[in-house]
C-alpha cells in the first residue's frame, strides 16, 4: 500500500488559497444539499492540560472525497513555545477504504478555515469592501487575512492582538505578501480595530466577546472562526441580534458555537435566528446580503467536510507537482 506523506510546506504549495476557496464553496454546497456524510465530531477534554482533541471524519459523495482529521487545541502550548493547534489528516480511497495520504493537519486546517471565510466574504461582504480588521495574530489569523484579500481588493488592514510581540511578527510576515497590502496597522484596542472595518475576522481562543457590537458600522461583514465550544464567545449577543446570521452547519453550530448557544440560552435569540447555511447561499436556495447597510455574520465552528475536500485538492496538487514523499506500508 503506497501512501503520500505531505508536510506543511508541501500543503501550502499544493493548495493555493484561490483553489481552497473554490473547494470550500463546493464542500458547503454538498453539505447543505445532503451529499455529505459528516457526523458531529467527537472529542476528548484533556482538562489536566487545558486542551481538547477532536476526531473528525467526512465523506463527500458527489466528489468522492473522504478523510479523517485528528486535531488538538492546547492554548497553554504557547507558554512552552509550541503551536496551539496540532493536527494530522488521513485521506482515504472511498472505493476501498485504504489510506492514500497522510498530511500535516494544522496547515491544512488553517488554509481551509481561512478559505471558508474567503468564501463567506466573497458571497456576503459588500463588493466595495476595502478595509479589514483581524482579531488575533496566530496561524489562523494569517490565513483569514490572506483569504479576505484574495476575494476583495483590500487597501487597509488593522490587527488587534493581546499578544503584542505576536502582532509584530504577524505584521512582519504578512505585510505585502501576495494580495495583502504592504501596510498593516497594529491597533491598541478593539474599538480602533472595527471603527472603519468593512470586514472583521475573529480568530482567537477568547471565551469572552472581543469587540462591542454596539460599535459596528452599518454594512460590516464578520467572519467568526475562533470559538468552537458551547462556552466560548468571541461575538457578543448585540452583534448576533444585529446581523444576518449564516453558519457552516446548523447542526454543528447549535451544538458547538457558544457565539450562538449563549445568546439562545439567555433568551436573546432562538435557533430560527440562523438565516442559512453558507451552502444554501452557494446553491442559490437562500439569499445572502440584500442591502449595503446590512450586517452579515458568518459563524463557523469548522466541519470535517472542509478537511476532506481540502485534503483531496492538496493531494491532487501535490501529485501533479511531485511534492511529498511516497512510502509503502
Amino acid at each position: 500500500m503506497e501512501i503520500r506523506v505531505l508536510s506543511a510546506k508541501d500543503i501550502r504549495k499544493a493548495l493555493p488559497m484561490v483553489n481552497a476557496i473554490a473547494a470550500m464553496k463546493e464542500a458547503y454546497a454538498q453539505l447543505s444539499g445532503g451529499q455529505a456524510s459528516v457526523p458531529l465530531r467527537s472529542h476528548i477534554d484533556v482538562t489536566q492540560h487545558g486542551g481538547i482533541t477532536f476526531f473528525m471524519p467526512a465523506l463527500l459523495r458527489d466528489t468522492q472525497d473522504m478523510a479523517v482529521k485528528i486535531v488538538s487545541v492546547f492554548p497553554r502550548n504557547l507558554e512552552k513555545g509550541l503551536a496551539t493547534i496540532n493536527a494530522i489528516v488521513i485521506a482515504l480511497n472511498p472505493e476501498t477504504g485504504q489510506p492514500i495520504a497522510v498530511m500535516e493537519g494544522a496547515s491544512l486546517t488553517a488554509i481551509r478555515t481561512g478559505a471558508a471565510s474567503g468564501a463567506a466574504t466573497d458571497l456576503l461582504a459588500r463588493a466595495n469592501a476595502r478595509t479589514v480588521a483581524i482579531f488575533g495574530s496566530g496561524v489562523q489569523a494569517r490565513t483569514q487575512l490572506e483569504a479576505v484579500c484574495t476575494v476583495r481588493p483590500i487597501e487597509q488592514v488593522s490587527v488587534f492582538s493581546l499578544d503584542k510581540p505576536g502582532a509584530k511578527v504577524f505584521v512582519d510576515e504578512m505585510a505585502g505578501r501576495g494580495p495583502i497590502p504592504k501596510q498593516i496597522n497594529i491597533v491598541e484596542n478593539p474599538s480602533a480595530a472595527i471603527a472603519e472595518a468593512d470586514v472583521i475576522c475573529t480568530a482567537t481562543t477568547s471565551s469572552t466577546p472581543v469587540f462591542d457590537g454596539k460599535e459596528l458600522k452599518p454594512g460590516t461583514h464578520i467572519n467568526a472562526v475562533g470559538s468552537f465550544t458551547p462556552d466560548m464567545q468571541e461575538i457578543d449577543a448585540e452583534t448576533v441580534k444585529k446581523a444576518l446570521v449564516i453558519v457552516d452547519s446548523r447542526e454543528a453550530a447549535l451544538a458547538e458555537a457558544g457565539d450562538l448557544i449563549i445568546p439562545i440560552e439567555q433568551g436573546e435569540i432562538n435557533a430560527e435566528w440562523i438565516h442559512a447555511e453558507l451552502g444554501e447561499i452557494v446553491a442559490g436556495r437562500k439569499p445572502g446580503r440584500t442591502d449595503a447597510s446590512q450586517i452579515t455574520l458568518f459563524k463557523s465552528v469548522g466541519i470535517a467536510a472542509q478537511d476532506a475536500i481540502a485534503a483531496s485538492r492538496a493531494l491532487a496538487g501535490a501529485a501533479e507537482a511531485g511534492l511529498g514523499k511516497l512510502i509503502c506500508l
